[in-house]
């Protein structure tokens, strides 16, 4: 790609009036202002989506509250990838409709991928909701909003090809004023045979560069020190200049984010194993703030039950992507998702995935057990035939594989110094800090001279646990 430079900088110059906010307990609210409380479940794009959603409910001078009963409208947003997270869902609306007997004017919302999926059955079956929205119809919600205040229940959760939201600077809420999210595509067409994700979210369509490289600047003079790029599948990204017919692709953007400031560090999530390129490797390895961790999926250890899951890779494949990385990137942290019980999932399967984590050296791990979800392939090609007890012995010991793995990796930085970006206060003492190094592992300190929040600082290991690592900063 030509002219780089000038993508970053001189064809674009961002709107200051149009810059995001970040809501603080000192954010003057007006007078006449409405409030309304959010609850946001699942991943990272979700909790993302919940601060576009702020922002369009700001211009309609609604506000934040973390007082559910003082609310004028309340919101959950939703995750379908496993029944549990449906489960709770339907736990916390019997809650709000409790809220909601005391002051019957406020209004209940879904928004999400549980809202795509289930669509009506929250307004007609279960009445637990005035307003559906999915993920693509956010800046549909004013409207909704007004048409469920004069007491019809309302919904849209059409799906989109072309929606970014591009144009909407998200409102921060919870924020640190360290680390952020930022969305740069939304979708997925993968269809990984146990995911719901392309039916609640739709196909892929990345956002304009000229707007990422805004947020990310605007997020930097704030005072933020890292951002971490969002998509269902981020190294599928691929945008095209409409005027200069350029094409941008992952690995550039990377670098024009990176460019932005040397103090502004740059992860990314999540990764399909069969789109990371070598050319996203070397942008890692040759930027000193392109963080040197890739969160890798496997799913399974074991090319059958890879070959059912649509995974459309098996298991000497992903090993040789892990060699790849290991090879460019000496000391990339690698993180992984690990599913226990796939349909017809063996012993001998089963044992292929702690065998894989171990050759993976995971830094760690997210693990569930398979849960059935309806509307996928495989809900509609397989059974569900793995009994759960099994499931949930399988899934202990994958966790318990993966504690292994973490303490004695974390046992291996005792002596050596990172780079730390402070997040925080540690959560067991305000006289220690909080921080992650470029690998994402966590770290703990004592507090020293005159560092604060936001700062970089060295820190020695000194000892570590499966979870955290405690240092000293030199």
């Amino acid at each position: 790609m030509q002219k780089k430079e000038a993508i970053a900088t001189d064809d674009y110059i961002p709107d200051e009036s149009k810059q995001g906010e970040v809501l603080t307990a000192e954010t003057q609210i007006p007078a006449d202002a409405k409030q309304f409380y959010v609850e946001s479940y699942g991943c990272a794009m979700n909790f993302s989506d919940t601060e576009v959603v702020a922002s369009i409910l700001r211009e309609e001078n609604y506000f934040p509250t973390k007082e559910m009963a003082s609310a004028d409208l309340i919101l959950i947003n939703t995750c379908s990838i496993r029944e549990k997270a449906e489960q709770n869902v339907r736990q916390r609306l019997t809650v709000f409709n409790q809220v909601k007997k005391n002051k019957p004017a406020t209004l209940v919302g879904v928004l999400g991928c549980m809202a795509e999926r289930l669509k009506s059955k929250f307004l007609d079956e279960e009445k637990l909701v005035d307003i559906v929205v999915g993920p693509d119809a956010y800046r549909d919600l004013p409207k909704l909003i007004d048409t469920a205040k004069g007491g019809e229940r309302t919904i849209n959760v059409l799906l989109s090809r072309e929606e970014t939201y591009a144009d909407i600077s998200p409102v921060r809420l919870d924020s640190n004023g360290v680390t952020s999210f930022i969305s740069i595509m939304r979708g997925c067409d993968n269809m990984c045979s146990f995911c719901v994700v392309p039916f609640t979210r739709g196909r892929e369509r990345s956002r304009d560069v000229f707007s990422i490289l805004a947020e990310a600047e605007d997020l930097f003079k704030r005072g933020y020190k890292e951002v971490t790029l969002l998509g269902q599948n981020v190294d599928s990204y691929k945008w095209e200049n409409p005027e200069t017919k350029e094409v941008v692709n992952f690995a550039q953007l990377l670098v024009l984010v990176s460019k932005i400031h040397p103090d502004l560090r740059i992860r990314f999530s999540t990764s399909h194993p069969k789109d990371i390129t070598d050319e996203v490797m070397y942008a890692i390895r040759d930027h000193e703030n392109i963080c040197n961790y890739i969160h890798l999926p496997v799913q399974s250890g074991s090319s059958r039950i890879l070959k059912l899951m649509n995974r459309t890779y098996d298991r000497p494949w992903y090993k040789q992507k892990i060699d790849r990385i290991r090879e460019i990137i000496p000391d990339c942290s690698i993180s992984s998702d690990v599913i226990a019980g796939f349909c017809t999932e063996t012993e001998e399967d089963h044992q292929e995935t702690l065998s894989m984590m171990e050759y993976a050296n995971y830094c760690l791990s997210y693990m569930f057990y398979y849960s059935e979800r309806p509307g996928t392939l495989a809900e509609r090609k397989y059974e569900d035939d793995v009994p759960l007890e099994v499931k949930k012995r399988r899934l202990k010991e994958i966790v318990q594989k993966q504690k292994e793995i973490s303490h004695a990796n974390n046992l291996s930085t005792i002596g050596k110094t990172y780079r730390v970006l402070i997040e925080g206060d540690s959560k067991k003492s305000d006289k220690d800090f909080k921080g992650r190094n470029s690998g994402f592992l966590l770290i703990v300190f004592p507090k020293k001279g005159d560092y604060k929040v936001g700062d970089y600082v060295n820190v020695e290991i000194t000892s570590a646990t499966s979870n955290t690592m405690l240092g000293k900063i030199v």
